[in-house]
């Protein structure tokens, strides 16, 4: 499967389920405890972390997507950390108070990254403390993409029933992490995210491919589902639905440190792409690769958007920095299927200055990828002299592949960017320099097709000419 990162910014998801706190003691251990035979744990480091819907809508966040999330809170400290945390991160939350019970919290003490002891503080909301939830959700859903149900089964989720069913009339697709034995809750729902230990509760036990094949179909049937994400551990995921093939995707997690969250990861990542346009199996593609990442992390932890996209560069091959033209073609077709607009810039770049960063940092401001290229060994000594270049080419390459502002370093031989500028075709030609338009190398070919021709300033008394000729003038004064 060809994977490849969505606009994650167009894509508005609401949560809706259990919001709860997950709070952390680290310390070291050294002894036994004379009271009892149990470690005694020497605090030094406390971490609180949103956990449950919180990190769904986290999770969102960190992807760059709009989130929004509806919950239940208690009237307690841990409420006002949660919501502190999430509106810091982006998240716009509307959590109704209960007045006779606790935010969930879940406190973990930890030691040599090892959890030693778990204390759960909470108590089963009921139907009176999400009763404002139905209300909230239609005033939300003319501006909803996507509708997630995180169901931990502390009670804040009330009747999904009735959300799902007002999400369907106005047709928001609902995305469902499912918890206990009574599936039938989500009957509707657009895709169901079960883990393996949690379908089998539900189906019996599935004890090859084709049981749980044919298992999945009959639960879709009956509980009229679009899909079945089932997550199977160290054996990866399964996608099944009706009418179509299943879709097994291996586990991606090189080393498991902690699982905790990863399935509010992969829910996250299945809503904000599918909400940012991609289809099921593209999105269930990222999520596959977002859970090999996310459990590689201690504790409740989130993906942001530029490690996914990282690592859905690393997958294709074709990643930041040096690129031959053929890798960063099959680039420039995927960043423009995105919509994501190309800015080109070239020259020879042989000792990279001050001027080059800030002027590079400018070019890349002026669309959302940029493509350097860089004139070859042989062509900068035909246009700067047969002691020219100081770097090879390679080196050069290498040194702008590693500014933050550069996307693409790629070479060509002539002594213009011509021939490469009628490949790439980008949207907008920069140089850099005392030049009008009109002078730019280049700039008839760019506006034939439409594209715009741009001229920015280096920073002043910059430039590699003058530098060499200042080290010359040392080296001779001595």
């Amino acid at each position: 499967m060809h994977l490849s990162s969505p606009r994650f910014d167009r894509a508005r998801v609401l949560v809706i389920g259990d919001l709860m706190l997950d709070r952390y003691w680290h310390g070291g251990t050294s002894r036994i405890s004379p009271e009892a035979p149990v470690p005694v744990v020497k605090v030094s480091q406390t971490d609180d972390r949103a956990g449950g819907a919180g990190n769904v809508a986290l999770n969102l966040a960190a992807l760059g997507a709009s989130a929004a999330l509806i919950s239940v809170v208690g009237r307690d400290e841990a409420a006002t950390v949660l919501e502190g945390q999430l509106r810091a991160a982006g998240v716009d939350t509307d959590l109704q108070v209960s007045m006779d019970k606790p935010t969930i919290t879940k406190l973990r003490v930890m030691s040599r990254h090892q959890q030693l002891l778990r204390m759960d503080f909470e108590e089963s909301f009921t139907a009176a403390d999400s009763s404002e939830h139905l209300l909230k959700i239609k005033r939300q859903l003319d501006e909803t993409d996507i509708l997630v149900l995180s169901d931990y089964a502390k009670g804040s989720l009330g009747d999904p029933q009735a959300l799902i069913s007002a999400a369907r009339q106005a047709g928001v697709p609902v995305l469902v992490d499912p918890k206990g034995v009574e599936f039938s809750r989500y009957r509707g729902a657009t895709l169901l995210t079960p883990n393996l230990h949690e379908f089998e509760a539900v189906v019996g036990p599935c004890d090859s491919e084709q049981i749980l094949i044919e298992k999945a179909n009959n639960l879709m049937r009956e509980l009229d589902l679009q899909a079945l994400l089932v997550t199977r551990g160290e054996q990866g995921m399964t996608l099944l639905r009706p009418g179509a093939p299943e879709l097994h995707l291996p586990a991606r997690a090189r080393e498991v440190f902690d699982v905790t969250g990863a399935g509010d990861t992969v829910i996250a990542v299945l809503s904000a792409s599918i909400g940012a346009g991609y289809s099921l199996p593209e999105s269930v593609g990222l999520a596959n690769l977002a859970a090999g990442m996310v459990v590689g992390k201690l504790g409740t932890a989130t993906v942001s958007g530029p490690e996914l996209r990282q690592a859905v560069e690393g997958e294709q091959g074709v990643e930041r920095g040096v690129v031959s033209l053929e890798q960063l073609q099959s680039a420039l077709n995927e960043a423009r299927r995105k919509g994501e607009k190309i800015v080109f810039t070239n020259g020879c770049f042989d000792i990279i200055h001050a001027g080059h960063v800030g002027y590079l940092a400018s070019a890349r401001e002026q669309g959302d990828r940029l493509i350097v290229a860089v004139n070859a060994d042989e062509s900068v000594s035909r246009l700067k002299g047969p002691s020219r270049p100081i770097n090879p080419v390679e080196r050069r390459m290498a040194v702008l592949a590693g500014l933050e502002a550069v996307d693409w370093v790629v070479s060509f031989d002539g002594d213009t960017p011509e021939s490469l500028l009628r490949q790439v075709r980008p949207d907008v030609l920069v140089k850099g320099g005392d030049y009008t338009a009109e002078q730019v190398v280049g700039a008839p070919i760019v506006r034939e097709y439409g594209g715009e021709v741009r001229v920015l300033q280096f920073v002043d008394d910059c430039s590699t000419t003058g530098i060499v000729e200042r080290i010359v003038k040392q080296v001779d004064s001595q």
